[in-house]
């Protein structure tokens, strides 16, 4: 008789505590959904972001997208922005193609609950909640560093940029400062091919046809790097014009495989998207005990800025860069 009713307590109990578990709030919404809007979503680049963004939400359970323009069109990717924000996702992670036109989207979709986070190029007098990715200004040192040691400190380079783009701009800022400590070195051209490798191709063409002296060039966006290398390959100046590239693209490293581009400065979009989805997660649930919300509090309750660093491929260590590369599927 004892053994009976121990049984049915345990019954109940465990009754019990099934009925509240069932009647407990799931953590994430049905239809909870993050948004990430970029600058050229054709580029490997974003497609790399993509796919961490995408491991993230599969990890939490949540929906998530990448949205942007098909080519790079800054007016274009503000109207997609603004499209999102009448959505209104739980959160949305932007790479600003040119901070100036952002600033006010950015502070109504805050305004509206709808957290913000800046990933790989930044809109720091806005209301974003917090910046995460490379430190550009240091990448810009570290580009034009490199640089230094294949002329042995002294020549005419020529830097491959876009205009008027936040972290762009950095670097170009890194690369100006780095030169102070290389007096002989001389930054002569400044080209901007506005995120065309094709553009880069005929610049730097032109002034290897015009025999501009020019002893190495510095690419700070991606498709730079493999329009200068096609140029320097036209004119039969494979591994004799130093060519510092930025960013991963398959192009770029094959260019290191055939000894034309000397070396690039790779960034981390995968793990800038991966943190940067999980970050607005956690900002739209209050994770952060701080203060109450995010909403109503005098600072974000999270780091304003998170540096995911950067990683220097040659043809010394590119095969194993390239082994050490996971292979991400595309979205369906």
């Amino acid at each position: 008789m004892r053994r009976n009713r121990i049984t049915l307590v345990a019954v109940l109990i465990l009754t019990g505590a099934a009925l509240i578990a069932s009647c407990a709030q799931p953590y994430h919404e049905e239809n909870e959904r993050y948004v990430f809007v970029a600058t050229n979503i054709n580029l490997p680049y974003w497609q790399e972001a993509q796919a961490g963004f995408l491991d993230a939400a599969r990890n939490l359970g949540v929906k998530a997208e990448l949205v942007g323009p098909a080519t790079y069109d800054p007016d274009a990717e503000v109207g997609i922005f603004r499209q999102i924000v009448e959505q209104h996702p739980a959160g949305i992670c932007l790479s600003a193609a040119r901070h100036a036109i952002f600033q006010a989207a950015i502070d109504q979709a805050v305004a509206q609950g709808i957290p913000v986070i800046c990933v790989d190029s930044d809109v720091p007098d806005s209301n974003r909640l917090l910046y995460i990715g490379t430190d550009n200004f240091k990448a810009g040192r570290e580009s034009l560093k490199r640089m230094a040691t294949l002329l042995a400190s002294k020549g005419n380079i020529a830097v491959i940029t876009i205009s008027g783009q936040h972290n762009i701009d950095d670097r170009v800022a890194g690369v100006a400062d780095a030169l102070k400590n290389f007096p002989a070195l001389k930054l002569t051209k400044i080209l901007d091919d506005k995120g065309d490798a094709r553009s880069a191709f005929d610049q730097v063409s032109d002034l290897l046809q015009k025999k501009e002296k020019i002893d190495g060039i510095i690419c700070l966006e991606a498709t730079g790097g493999s329009g200068a290398a096609g140029a320097a390959h036209r004119f039969n100046l494979d591994g004799k014009m130093p060519i510092v590239a930025f960013d991963n693209d398959p192009e770029t490293l094959d260019w290191i495989d055939r000894g034309v581009i000397t070396a690039t400065i790779t960034q981390k979009p995968y793990v800038m998207s991966y943190y940067g989805l999980k970050f607005l997660d956690d900002l739209h649930h209050n994770a952060v005990h701080q203060f109450k919300d995010w909403r109503t509090a005098l600072a974000p309750p999270m780091p304003t800025s998170v540096d995911t660093g950067t990683v220097a491929v040659d043809k010394n260590n590119l095969k194993v860069y390239r082994e050490a590369l996971a292979e991400h599927p595309k979205p369906l």
